[in-house]
């Protein structure tokens, strides 16, 4: 099973970020997914995920609103849309593959760094 992240990087506070997960190794359609993020000095937290059909999200508080989380179920890949981002979002973030969202989360990937300038 692999998950790979791609599209962080460098963004002024108030810009945009889609961060994408492509998935590989797995029977995507059967696994919920989430965006963890690890600030420095501080613990993983899951910030958004969403179930294996799709149909329903949840949102951190700190990111309700901003972010949005979706899956492409043909292409086995997910996604995090993160517009009107604040310096305090500046962390890793993880993508990671769940058989149901009150489990643990089973497969992860490397992570991806985002920044936030003020």
């Amino acid at each position: 099973v692999r998950l790979a992240e791609s599209g962080g990087g460098l963004v002024q506070a108030g810009g945009s970020l889609r961060l994408s997960c492509a998935t590989s190794g797995l029977w995507f359609g059967s696994y919920a997914m989430g965006w963890h993020l690890q600030a420095p000095g501080k613990q993983r937290e899951l910030v958004a995920s969403i179930t294996a059909s799709g149909l329903n999200t949840n949102y951190a508080d700190s990111v309700k609103g901003r972010f949005t989380i979706s899956r492409d179920n043909a292409e086995n890949r997910f996604y995090l849309q993160m517009n009107s981002l604040k310096p305090e979002d500046t962390a890793t973030y993880y993508c990671a593959a769940t058989t149901a969202l009150n489990k643990e989360f089973l497969y992860w990937g490397q992570g991806a760094q985002v920044t936030v300038s003020s």
